[in-house]
């Protein structure tokens, strides 16, 4: 855990190391889950993490399987058309929300985050550029002052993201989607509709990513 997640109450810190795990592909799609094998990774306690589980399985992250095995799910591509069609509902608004509002010092930190991205695709990082990216387009989203869209995108993200990781080592990074610098140039201009433009246009990369993935 990192010095900022100790500071968490102890469930809510175990939720995010386990969540972050999902969400950046440390769990595999079909990969088996069980209390005890978490509990042993991550030195925690069996009761924080039985409930961590049980709130990633509510959020779609895990699925719950007969004879009460859980796995992380595996993508489908009718998953795949129903995450990404949520997608594009919501987050481009988002993002369109927050450029109507943002300020020069938070376009300035966006840009120190995207710089992160940018470094990890030219190191070839793939586990620093999924974490990047996310911190990214979430610290975008967190603008918009949305929390109950803000909750659903963090569900769709957790839901393909074990995959997304798999499609990332796949293809490298110089393929992956990035298209921050035209929602930082709309940004800079205070132009909601290009950064949602911006935005869709990022999402669409990662759609043609999976789907190019799905069918080989």
């Amino acid at each position: 855990m990192t010095a900022r997640d100790t500071k968490l109450p102890e469930h809510e810190a175990i939720y995010k190391k386990i969540r972050n795990m999902i969400l950046f592909g440390e769990l595999r799609p079909g990969q088996a889950v069980t209390i005890l094998g978490l509990k042993d990774s991550i030195n925690a306690g069996v009761t924080p993490v039985r409930e961590a589980m049980r709130r990633l399985t509510a959020e779609g992250a895990l699925e719950a399987l007969g004879n009460r095995r859980v796995v992380v799910p595996e993508i489908t591509a009718p998953r795949i058309d129903e995450i990404y069609f949520a997608r594009f509902a919501i987050e481009p608004k988002m993002a369109e929300l927050a450029a109507e509002k943002i300020t020069d010092p938070e376009i300035d930190m966006l840009q120190t985050l995207d710089e992160h991205v940018d470094s990890a695709i030219d190191s070839g990082d793939v586990e620093a550029y999924l974490e990047s990216n996310f911190r990214f387009h979430f610290a975008l989203y967190d603008l918009a002052g949305t929390p109950v869209l803000r909750k659903i995108a963090t569900s769709l993200w957790l839901q393909f993201g074990p995959s997304h990781r798999v499609v990332s080592g796949r293809f490298g990074t110089s393929n992956l989607p990035d298209m921050h610098s035209e929602t930082l140039d709309a940004l800079r201009r205070r132009d909601p509709l290009a950064t949602a433009r911006a935005i869709e246009g990022d999402i669409q990369q990662g759609l043609d990513l999976m789907t190019q993935a799905l069918g080989a």
